[in-house]
Protein backbone atom coordinates (compact mmCIF):
# COMPACT_ATOMS: atom_id res chain seq x y z
CA UNK A 1 0.00 0.00 0.00
CA UNK A 2 1.31 3.68 -0.92
CA UNK A 3 -0.12 6.36 0.54
CA UNK A 4 -0.02 10.62 -0.20
CA UNK A 5 -2.14 13.13 1.77
CA UNK A 6 -5.14 12.65 -0.92
CA UNK A 7 -4.65 8.99 -2.52
CA UNK A 8 -4.47 5.65 -0.77
CA UNK A 9 -2.79 2.80 -3.41
CA UNK A 10 -4.39 -0.48 -2.31
CA UNK A 11 -2.83 -3.50 -4.62
CA UNK A 12 -5.52 -6.41 -5.94
CA UNK A 13 -2.99 -8.69 -3.78
CA UNK A 14 -5.30 -6.83 -0.94
CA UNK A 15 -8.43 -8.42 -2.52
CA UNK A 16 -6.50 -11.55 -2.95
CA UNK A 17 -6.23 -11.98 0.29
CA UNK A 18 -9.39 -11.52 1.11
CA UNK A 19 -10.58 -13.89 -1.03
CA UNK A 20 -8.18 -16.90 0.43
CA UNK A 21 -9.19 -15.89 4.44
CA UNK A 22 -12.91 -15.92 3.04
CA UNK A 23 -12.37 -19.76 1.67
CA UNK A 24 -9.78 -20.79 4.63
CA UNK A 25 -7.36 -21.24 2.05
CA UNK A 26 -3.69 -21.05 2.65
CA UNK A 27 -0.64 -19.30 0.37
CA UNK A 28 1.05 -22.28 -0.07
CA UNK A 29 -2.37 -24.39 -1.44
CA UNK A 30 -3.12 -21.18 -3.14
CA UNK A 31 0.54 -21.00 -5.35
CA UNK A 32 -0.45 -24.69 -5.84
CA UNK A 33 -4.12 -24.42 -7.46
CA UNK A 34 -1.96 -21.34 -9.49
CA UNK A 35 1.03 -23.15 -10.22
CA UNK A 36 3.05 -20.87 -9.18
CA UNK A 37 5.57 -20.35 -6.65
CA UNK A 38 5.03 -19.07 -3.04
CA UNK A 39 7.26 -16.72 -3.40
CA UNK A 40 5.65 -14.89 -6.51
CA UNK A 41 2.13 -15.29 -4.69
CA UNK A 42 3.74 -13.44 -1.92
CA UNK A 43 4.71 -10.78 -3.72
CA UNK A 44 1.97 -10.63 -5.92
CA UNK A 45 -0.33 -10.29 -2.67
CA UNK A 46 2.14 -7.63 -1.32
CA UNK A 47 1.82 -5.28 -4.89
CA UNK A 48 5.19 -6.34 -5.32
CA UNK A 49 5.02 -7.43 -9.15
CA UNK A 50 2.65 -6.89 -11.65
CA UNK A 51 -0.91 -8.55 -12.03
CA UNK A 52 -0.21 -10.00 -15.58
CA UNK A 53 -3.15 -10.80 -18.11
CA UNK A 54 -2.02 -14.05 -17.73
CA UNK A 55 -2.21 -14.48 -14.28
CA UNK A 56 -5.95 -12.60 -14.31
CA UNK A 57 -6.80 -15.22 -16.13
CA UNK A 58 -5.54 -18.01 -13.81
CA UNK A 59 -7.18 -16.06 -10.52
CA UNK A 60 -10.39 -16.59 -13.04
CA UNK A 61 -10.28 -20.24 -12.51
CA UNK A 62 -9.33 -20.64 -9.15
CA UNK A 63 -10.95 -18.11 -7.21
CA UNK A 64 -13.95 -17.51 -9.65
CA UNK A 65 -13.46 -13.62 -10.69
CA UNK A 66 -13.51 -12.73 -13.83
CA UNK A 67 -10.11 -12.19 -15.41
CA UNK A 68 -11.54 -8.27 -16.27
CA UNK A 69 -12.14 -7.82 -12.78
CA UNK A 70 -8.26 -8.30 -11.78
CA UNK A 71 -7.13 -6.49 -14.72
CA UNK A 72 -8.97 -3.30 -13.99
CA UNK A 73 -8.05 -3.60 -10.38
CA UNK A 74 -4.10 -3.77 -10.85
CA UNK A 75 -5.02 -0.81 -13.79
CA UNK A 76 -6.42 1.16 -11.00
CA UNK A 77 -3.79 -0.04 -8.28
CA UNK A 78 -1.15 1.32 -10.98
CA UNK A 79 -2.91 4.69 -11.88
CA UNK A 80 -3.04 5.60 -7.98
CA UNK A 81 0.87 4.64 -6.84
CA UNK A 82 1.69 6.93 -9.99
CA UNK A 83 -0.56 9.70 -8.17
CA UNK A 84 0.91 9.33 -5.01
CA UNK A 85 4.24 9.15 -5.69
CA UNK A 86 3.64 12.38 -7.71
CA UNK A 87 1.68 14.06 -4.86
CA UNK A 88 4.60 12.99 -2.79
CA UNK A 89 7.35 14.56 -5.27
CA UNK A 90 5.33 17.48 -4.74
CA UNK A 91 5.47 17.72 -1.25
CA UNK A 92 9.28 17.24 -1.02
CA UNK A 93 9.75 19.94 -3.79
CA UNK A 94 7.36 22.11 -2.02
CA UNK A 95 10.52 22.55 0.50
CA UNK A 96 13.08 22.68 -1.51
CA UNK A 97 11.98 25.36 -3.21
CA UNK A 98 11.87 27.39 0.33
CA UNK A 99 15.84 27.26 -0.11
CA UNK A 100 16.14 28.29 -3.87
CA UNK A 101 16.44 31.55 -4.63
CA UNK A 102 13.08 31.57 -7.20
CA UNK A 103 12.91 35.48 -6.69
CA UNK A 104 16.31 36.37 -8.02
CA UNK A 105 16.45 33.98 -10.70
CA UNK A 106 12.92 35.32 -11.89
CA UNK A 107 14.23 39.00 -11.44
CA UNK A 108 17.31 37.77 -13.92
CA UNK A 109 15.02 36.33 -16.52
CA UNK A 110 16.08 32.70 -15.56
CA UNK A 111 12.64 31.68 -14.57
CA UNK A 112 9.17 32.79 -15.26
CA UNK A 113 7.97 34.92 -12.81
CA UNK A 114 4.73 33.11 -9.91
CA UNK A 115 3.64 33.36 -6.63
CA UNK A 116 2.13 29.91 -6.68
CA UNK A 117 3.80 26.93 -5.09
CA UNK A 118 3.59 24.39 -7.56
CA UNK A 119 4.01 26.47 -10.56
CA UNK A 120 7.27 27.23 -9.31
CA UNK A 121 8.13 24.15 -8.74
CA UNK A 122 7.35 22.74 -12.35
CA UNK A 123 9.86 25.62 -13.03
CA UNK A 124 12.45 24.74 -11.36
CA UNK A 125 11.77 21.30 -12.55
CA UNK A 126 12.31 22.15 -16.02
CA UNK A 127 15.08 25.19 -15.70
CA UNK A 128 17.54 22.10 -14.03
CA UNK A 129 15.83 19.23 -16.36
CA UNK A 130 14.87 16.81 -13.59
CA UNK A 131 11.51 15.07 -12.54
CA UNK A 132 12.18 15.91 -8.97
CA UNK A 133 14.04 18.96 -7.48
CA UNK A 134 16.05 16.48 -4.77
CA UNK A 135 17.63 14.97 -7.82
CA UNK A 136 19.91 17.81 -8.19
CA UNK A 137 21.95 17.57 -4.83
CA UNK A 138 22.81 13.69 -6.56
CA UNK A 139 26.90 13.81 -7.21
CA UNK A 140 26.11 12.45 -10.84
CA UNK A 141 23.84 15.96 -11.64
CA UNK A 142 26.37 18.08 -9.73
CA UNK A 143 30.43 17.27 -10.15
CA UNK A 144 31.11 21.01 -10.09
CA UNK A 145 34.67 23.14 -8.83
CA UNK A 146 34.03 26.18 -7.75
CA UNK A 147 35.78 29.35 -5.60
CA UNK A 148 33.03 30.48 -3.19
CA UNK A 149 33.65 32.23 0.24
CA UNK A 150 30.49 30.70 2.11
CA UNK A 151 28.72 26.94 3.02
CA UNK A 152 25.17 26.49 3.94
CA UNK A 153 22.40 24.42 2.72
CA UNK A 154 20.52 27.86 0.82
CA UNK A 155 24.38 28.99 -0.39
CA UNK A 156 24.68 25.31 -2.06
CA UNK A 157 21.29 25.39 -3.97
CA UNK A 158 22.08 29.27 -4.96
CA UNK A 159 25.36 27.38 -6.39
CA UNK A 160 23.28 24.50 -8.01
CA UNK A 161 21.05 27.22 -9.79
CA UNK A 162 23.58 29.48 -10.86
CA UNK A 163 25.94 26.61 -12.34
CA UNK A 164 22.60 25.27 -13.91
CA UNK A 165 22.39 28.52 -15.74
CA UNK A 166 25.65 28.75 -17.11
CA UNK A 167 25.49 25.28 -18.26
CA UNK A 168 22.24 26.22 -19.87
CA UNK A 169 24.20 29.76 -21.72
CA UNK A 170 27.37 27.24 -22.45
CA UNK A 171 25.07 25.17 -24.69
CA UNK A 172 24.97 28.04 -27.37
CA UNK A 173 28.93 28.41 -26.97
CA UNK A 174 30.70 26.18 -30.18
CA UNK A 175 34.27 24.42 -28.82
CA UNK A 176 36.74 22.46 -30.17
CA UNK A 177 38.04 19.34 -28.45
CA UNK A 178 38.95 19.53 -24.65
CA UNK A 179 42.78 19.88 -24.97
CA UNK A 180 43.86 20.88 -21.05
CA UNK A 181 47.98 20.90 -22.57
CA UNK A 182 46.73 23.85 -24.80
CA UNK A 183 44.93 25.29 -21.88
CA UNK A 184 48.11 25.27 -20.00
CA UNK A 185 50.05 26.68 -23.22
CA UNK A 186 47.90 29.73 -23.51
CA UNK A 187 47.93 30.84 -19.36
CA UNK A 188 50.69 33.07 -20.70
CA UNK A 189 48.51 34.87 -23.25
CA UNK A 190 46.05 34.76 -20.95
CA UNK A 191 48.02 36.04 -18.16
CA UNK A 192 48.45 39.08 -20.29
CA UNK A 193 45.27 40.23 -20.84
CA UNK A 194 45.24 41.20 -17.15
CA UNK A 195 46.26 44.99 -18.41
CA UNK A 196 43.59 45.35 -20.64
CA UNK A 197 40.20 46.61 -20.39
CA UNK A 198 37.42 43.95 -20.18
CA UNK A 199 35.95 45.22 -23.56
CA UNK A 200 39.38 44.27 -25.37
CA UNK A 201 40.19 41.12 -23.63
CA UNK A 202 36.52 39.20 -23.09
CA UNK A 203 36.10 38.05 -26.86
CA UNK A 204 39.60 37.21 -27.71
CA UNK A 205 39.54 35.31 -24.22
CA UNK A 206 36.37 33.55 -24.89
CA UNK A 207 37.95 32.78 -28.23
CA UNK A 208 40.96 31.37 -26.91
CA UNK A 209 39.32 29.40 -24.21
CA UNK A 210 36.93 27.79 -26.96
CA UNK A 211 39.85 25.97 -28.62
CA UNK A 212 40.74 24.52 -25.57
CA UNK A 213 37.55 22.83 -25.36
CA UNK A 214 36.66 25.43 -22.76
CA UNK A 215 33.45 27.29 -22.71
CA UNK A 216 33.17 30.63 -20.01
CA UNK A 217 30.49 31.98 -19.48
CA UNK A 218 29.52 35.04 -17.48
CA UNK A 219 26.22 35.25 -15.49
CA UNK A 220 24.81 37.39 -12.68
CA UNK A 221 25.51 37.23 -9.35
CA UNK A 222 23.11 35.02 -6.91
CA UNK A 223 23.01 36.32 -3.19
CA UNK A 224 23.64 33.84 -0.61
CA UNK A 225 25.83 31.68 -3.43
CA UNK A 226 28.88 33.72 -2.03
CA UNK A 227 29.92 32.60 -5.69
CA UNK A 228 32.79 33.53 -7.59
CA UNK A 229 33.43 31.03 -10.39
CA UNK A 230 32.38 27.63 -11.12
CA UNK A 231 33.95 25.12 -13.49
CA UNK A 232 32.34 21.68 -14.54
CA UNK A 233 32.32 19.23 -17.71
CA UNK A 234 28.98 19.00 -19.83
CA UNK A 235 29.27 16.86 -22.47
CA UNK A 236 31.89 17.27 -24.42
CA UNK A 237 33.10 20.21 -23.23
CA UNK A 238 34.16 22.06 -20.02
CA UNK A 239 31.90 24.87 -18.68
CA UNK A 240 33.61 27.89 -16.73
CA UNK A 241 31.54 30.27 -14.98
CA UNK A 242 32.41 33.83 -13.73
CA UNK A 243 30.50 36.16 -11.95
CA UNK A 244 29.94 39.72 -13.18
CA UNK A 245 29.11 41.92 -10.42
CA UNK A 246 31.35 44.57 -10.61
CA UNK A 247 34.77 43.48 -8.41
CA UNK A 248 38.22 44.16 -8.82
CA UNK A 249 40.61 43.19 -11.52
CA UNK A 250 42.83 40.89 -8.94
CA UNK A 251 39.76 39.18 -7.62
CA UNK A 252 38.34 38.32 -11.32
CA UNK A 253 42.20 37.24 -12.84
CA UNK A 254 42.57 35.08 -9.34
CA UNK A 255 39.02 33.24 -9.84
CA UNK A 256 39.36 32.87 -13.39
CA UNK A 257 43.09 31.28 -12.73
CA UNK A 258 41.69 29.55 -9.42
CA UNK A 259 39.01 27.71 -11.91
CA UNK A 260 42.07 27.28 -14.25
CA UNK A 261 44.04 25.46 -11.81
CA UNK A 262 41.28 23.06 -10.97
CA UNK A 263 40.74 22.16 -14.72
CA UNK A 264 44.90 21.28 -15.11
CA UNK A 265 44.93 19.74 -11.63
CA UNK A 266 42.11 17.60 -12.41
CA UNK A 267 39.69 18.65 -9.77
CA UNK A 268 36.76 18.52 -12.40
CA UNK A 269 34.43 15.86 -12.61
CA UNK A 270 35.44 14.29 -9.75
CA UNK A 271 32.92 12.22 -7.38
CA UNK A 272 31.73 14.42 -5.12
CA UNK A 273 32.66 18.17 -4.28
CA UNK A 274 36.26 18.64 -4.26
CA UNK A 275 38.06 18.96 -1.14
CA UNK A 276 39.60 21.39 0.85
CA UNK A 277 42.84 20.41 -0.27
CA UNK A 278 41.80 20.48 -4.21
CA UNK A 279 40.54 24.22 -3.04
CA UNK A 280 44.14 25.04 -1.59
CA UNK A 281 46.23 23.47 -4.68
CA UNK A 282 43.55 25.88 -6.41
CA UNK A 283 44.76 29.08 -4.69
CA UNK A 284 47.98 28.05 -5.23
CA UNK A 285 48.07 27.39 -8.73
CA UNK A 286 46.42 31.10 -9.41
CA UNK A 287 48.65 32.69 -7.07
CA UNK A 288 51.57 31.37 -8.57
CA UNK A 289 50.74 31.49 -11.94
CA UNK A 290 49.72 35.46 -12.00
CA UNK A 291 52.64 36.20 -9.94
CA UNK A 292 55.49 33.36 -9.30
CA UNK A 293 56.43 32.95 -5.44
CA UNK A 294 60.59 33.76 -6.24
CA UNK A 295 59.32 36.58 -8.06
CA UNK A 296 57.02 38.13 -5.50
CA UNK A 297 59.87 37.62 -2.60
CA UNK A 298 62.61 38.94 -4.24
CA UNK A 299 59.83 42.03 -4.56
CA UNK A 300 59.22 41.97 -1.25
CA UNK A 301 62.26 41.62 0.38
CA UNK A 302 63.23 45.07 -0.11
CA UNK A 303 60.37 46.23 1.42
CA UNK A 304 59.82 49.14 -0.53
CA UNK A 305 56.01 49.03 -0.96
CA UNK A 306 55.48 52.71 -2.47
CA UNK A 307 53.04 53.41 -5.19
CA UNK A 308 56.15 53.35 -7.81
CA UNK A 309 57.66 50.52 -6.84
CA UNK A 310 54.70 48.33 -6.99
CA UNK A 311 53.75 49.70 -10.82
CA UNK A 312 57.44 49.24 -11.45
CA UNK A 313 56.93 45.45 -10.49
CA UNK A 314 53.98 45.21 -12.10
CA UNK A 315 55.05 46.43 -15.27
CA UNK A 316 58.78 43.84 -15.34
CA UNK A 317 55.91 40.77 -14.28
CA UNK A 318 54.04 42.30 -17.58
CA UNK A 319 50.89 42.21 -15.01
CA UNK A 320 47.80 44.86 -13.69
CA UNK A 321 49.08 46.49 -10.55
CA UNK A 322 46.19 45.92 -9.09
CA UNK A 323 47.13 42.27 -8.94
CA UNK A 324 49.86 43.34 -6.91
CA UNK A 325 48.17 45.28 -4.70
CA UNK A 326 45.89 42.66 -4.12
CA UNK A 327 48.47 40.04 -3.43
CA UNK A 328 50.34 42.36 -0.98
CA UNK A 329 47.14 43.26 0.84
CA UNK A 330 46.05 40.00 1.16
CA UNK A 331 49.28 38.65 2.45
CA UNK A 332 49.44 41.64 5.09
CA UNK A 333 52.29 43.36 3.60
CA UNK A 334 50.51 46.86 3.26
CA UNK A 335 46.44 48.11 4.55
CA UNK A 336 43.51 46.65 2.33
CA UNK A 337 42.67 50.63 2.00
CA UNK A 338 46.22 51.41 0.84
CA UNK A 339 46.67 52.15 -3.07
CA UNK A 340 42.72 52.05 -3.91
CA UNK A 341 43.43 54.14 -7.24
CA UNK A 342 45.79 51.05 -8.52
CA UNK A 343 43.12 48.60 -8.21
CA UNK A 344 40.60 48.67 -11.33
CA UNK A 345 37.67 47.99 -11.67
CA UNK A 346 35.38 45.96 -13.85
CA UNK A 347 31.82 46.08 -14.94
CA UNK A 348 30.97 43.03 -16.51
CA UNK A 349 27.58 42.71 -18.42
CA UNK A 350 26.15 39.17 -18.87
Amino acid sequence: MIRSKTVIATPPGATIKEQLIDRGMSQKEFAARMDMSEKHISRLINGEVQLTPEVALRLEMVLGLPAHFWSNLESIYREKVVRAQVENRMDADLEIIKKIPYNEMAKNGWVQETRNSVERVINLRQFFEVVQLGIINEPTIQGIACRKLGDGEKSDYALLAWAQKAKLEARNIQTDAINIKRLADSLPDIRKMTRQNPEVFCTPLCDMLAACGVALVFLPHIGGSFLHGATFYDGAKIVTGMTVRGKDADRFWFSLFHEFGHIILGHIGQSGETTDEDERNADTFARETLIPQSEFDSFTKSKKFDKSSIVRFAESECIDPGIVVGRLQKERYIPFSWYRELKTKYVLTA
